[in-house]
């Protein structure tokens, strides 16, 4: 019997080890891409960036972050379904849940149809926090084209589907019955704090424009400041930090304790 729980304790040892591994390696990349990260040049849209870019070769920057306000270029996205809630990426989702009846299984199958889902943008900019009024900005080029987490969801809602007596026949002989509809609404709103990385090009004197890097880096956008888009990245490199020393202290114990039942009992015995 305790040479079974022993099999099985070691087993489980075994795995910690194996996720302490695999946890460490994905500290090790994620520590990678910050130091990457903390590379990057940060600018913001002023006088400075306006300066440095003018002195630079080409007036561009292959790569940096710009940090900025979201400001419309003329008018700006109206939210569908919020009152005075003005964006300037919009993205609607419309989609019918059903569930389905799976002769094999004798179950309800869940499925999604019917979804659909736009997309539409207006032109902007991003400008220095406190610049109310100032001919210094970041026009974003093609932000469609750019990948990262930036927009916020300002509409969310659940539609149940009513069942009269005549649809409960009609599911009945079909084996299909509508179970909700689901509408939500998501905007990069005007005022708003984002952080774009890619390539920034000045034209004429003053026109700069932020765009998809040409030496194949990704152009991101995301919501908030850069320091706080580092912490995110930083808590994650710690969260598999401590993942990995949890898993890895887990699994010595584990071992230790089965080492200690083994040789402990012999040194009885040979007393």
């Amino acid at each position: 019997m305790s040479e079974s729980i022993n099999t099985v304790v070691l087993f489980v040892a075994g795995s910690s080890f194996a996720f302490s591994a695999l946890f460490y390696n994905l500290y090790q990349k994620k520590k990678e891409e910050l130091i990457k990260l903390k590379e990057i040049p940060v600018f913001r849209p002023d006088q400075q960036l306006v300066q440095v870019l003018q002195a630079t070769p080409h007036k561009r920057f292959q790569y940096v972050a710009v940090e900025g306000l979201v400001q419309a270029d003329g008018e700006p996205l109206s939210s569908q379904f919020v009152p005075r809630l003005f964006g300037v990426i919009q993205k609607t989702t419309v989609e019918e849940h059903w569930k389905c009846w799976n002769s094999l299984t004798q179950t309800w199958i869940s499925q999604t149809r019917n979804k659909k889902e736009n997309k539409n943008t207006v032109p902007f900019s991003l400008v220095s926090p406190g610049a109310y009024f100032t001919d210094i900005f970041v026009k974003v080029q093609n932000p469609l084209e750019a990948c990262g987490s930036y927009l916020e969801r300002v509409h969310f809602k659940v539609r149940r589907a009513e069942e009269g007596l005549v649809d409960l026949v009609v599911q009945g002989l079909s084996g299909e019955k509508p179970v909700s509809k689901v509408e939500s609404e998501e905007l990069l709103l005007v005022g708003s704090t984002l952080t774009g990385f890619g390539e920034v090009v000045l034209e004429g004197g003053r026109t700069m424009r932020l765009q998809a890097p040409k030496d194949g880096r990704k152009f991101v956008l995301v919501s908030g400041d850069h320091r706080s888009f580092l912490d995110r990245h930083e808590r994650s490199a710690s969260m598999w930090k401590m993942l990995t020393a949890v898993s890895g202290i887990t699994g010595a114990s584990l071992v230790a304790g089965v080492l200690y039942k083994v040789f402990g009992k012999e040194g009885e015995r040979s007393e």
